[in-house]
């Protein structure tokens, strides 16, 4: 028989040996207030005081903090150790996606588009100009290197200029893709990224039979849209709007989605933009920024705002979501649920921006129309810049092996582990945050980049910062948030 431990063991007041796990931490606001994360991002907020007692293993067993610190695997002390498994495990679940390797497979069927947005972040063709096709043997090529992949899900998402525009090369993808998974046995999806303003019957009919996703851009209300996304007609917002109804009516509500850019036009219409989201009955947005690439770079308009007037745009949406949660809407913001998914629970997001190492090869990757290999839908805007940094070959000359374990993949790969790069390595938001090796190539010249000058950095750190004050103030918010983290 176990003899009960003595009394003693039981006095929380006294001292008592405790060995600190790895953990981080940073200043959160000016109120004296700090946080602090472990390996796999849970995470504190403690003040100056109990972060200085923690960290000279000062802290007594009677202290609040205490149990709070053990209980999220910052500290194991002589009454378990368990805390060590326990992380362990957590980390390996982090990382287990990783073993899946690509998963999504985006196929450019064509440049040619009809539109002419000045935010364009590739280059385009005219409608006439079928050259700009991606061929069929290219097609086919492209999926030999698709079914290479050890994901046992698989995407292959179809995207231009304008998709529906080559929906005859669509269609072949599809049912050859259908027939090599008779033998592969992989959970295959197909989505088709479109504008709407070419979708018709015969579109519609097709993606009905093969269960095939529509994704469509959004940028908000008539006018805003109309001046985002120029075309003859002066009617693309209205397009998308019947669009959307229409994929609706034949494929499902929720089987039509949206997506939005932020220009500098959009900075004092957010409300706006969320209303018209809500207007047409989505679930959600992500209020994302513009990226620094293509048209975006040569019609000035990724310089015509700032990374702090970006941020005063996202923070103003997103207390208007949450203000319109309070009042009953079933409303998201897809960038916060993301990240709040890594900093609530175990669970790893395959957004490229948020992956350590980089998503780029590993969660997406890019079949040009012409057969180049891009690393990421951003490594292939890159390209049409003149910059071939991150086009890892070509399906007409090269092999899987040649193609995924190259110097073009491989070299910022291994620059991109955020936990051993300078600046990043003893950031406490290092657990939630991501590396964007084209990004930083693209602003900075380098795969790594400076840190401190980072847009990047800087952007994602005052968001972590702003959720984690918006969760501490408010347990109402503290608690849909988690809702959200569950949904990502």
């Amino acid at each position: 028989m176990a003899k009960f431990r003595e009394a003693e063991a039981f006095d929380s007041s006294a001292n008592s040996a405790y060995t600190m796990l790895p953990w981080r931490f940073t200043a959160l606001d000016g109120n004296d207030r700090y946080v602090a994360t472990n390996l796999v991002g849970e995470h504190l907020v403690l003040d100056r005081e109990t972060i200085g007692k923690f960290a000279r293993r000062e802290l007594a067993p009677a202290d609040p903090a205490y149990d709070e610190l053990k209980a999220r695997h910052f500290l194991i002390d002589d009454d378990t150790n368990v805390a060590v498994d326990l992380l362990a495990l957590k980390v390996r679940t982090k990382l287990a996606p990783l073993a899946n390797f690509t998963a999504l497979h985006i196929f450019v069927v064509t440049l040619r588009c009809e539109h002419s947005c000045p935010y364009c972040q590739v280059s385009r063709a005219n409608n006439d100009r079928g050259e700009f096709d991606m061929s069929r043997e290219t097609a086919l090529k492209s999926l030999d290197l698709v079914f290479r992949s050890p994901s046992p899900a698989l995407k292959i998402e179809f995207q231009g200029g304008e998709s529906l525009l080559n929906l005859p090369l669509i269609k072949l993808i599809v049912e050859e893709a259908k027939r090599r998974n008779e033998t592969a046995r992989r959970e295959l999806a197909f989505v088709v990224a479109t504008n709407l303003a070419v979708l018709d019957d015969e579109a519609l009919a097709f993606c009905k039979a093969e269960n095939i996703l529509v994704s469509t851009s959004l940028d908000g209300p008539a006018e805003l849209h109309n001046a985002n996304r120029p075309r003859p007609g002066r009617d693309s917002h209205q397009r998308a709007v019947d669009g959307i109804h229409r994929a609706r009516g034949v494929l499902g509500h929720y089987n039509v989605g949206a997506l939005m850019t932020t220009t500098s036009a959009s900075l004092n219409q957010v409300k706006a933009i969320i209303d018209e989201y809500l207007r047409l009955d989505f679930g959600g947005i992500f209020l994302r920024p513009l990226s620094p690439y293509g048209f975006a770079i040569k019609t000035k308009s990724y310089a015509a705002y700032s990374r702090e007037r970006w941020l005063e745009f996202y923070f103003e949406g997103l207390d208007y979501i949450i203000s319109l949660n309070r009042q009953g809407f079933d409303f998201i913001e897809h960038y916060a649920a993301m990240v709040l998914k890594k900093m609530l629970t175990p669970l790893q997001t395959s957004y490229v921006d948020l992956m350590s190492p980089a998503g780029i090869g590993i969660a997406a990757i890019v079949y040009n129309y012409d057969g180049t290999v891009y690393a990421s839908d951003e490594s292939r805007m890159l390209a049409e810049m003149g910059d071939q940094t991150f086009a890892l070959g070509n399906v007409h000359r090269d092999s899987f092996e040649d193609i995924m374990l190259g110097d073009a993949l491989l070299e910022p790969l291994t620059q991109s582990f955020a936990g051993s790069v300078p600046g990043c390595s003893s950031c406490a938001f290092e657990p939630w945050c991501g590396a964007d090796p084209v990004f930083h190539h693209a602003t900075q010249g380098d795969p790594v980049g400076k840190k401190p000058l980072s847009a990047f950095c800087t952007r994602s750190m005052a968001l972590f910062r702003g959720l984690i004050t918006r969760m501490e103030a408010d347990d109402d918010v503290r608690a849909l948030f988690e809702k959200w983290s569950n949904r990502a």
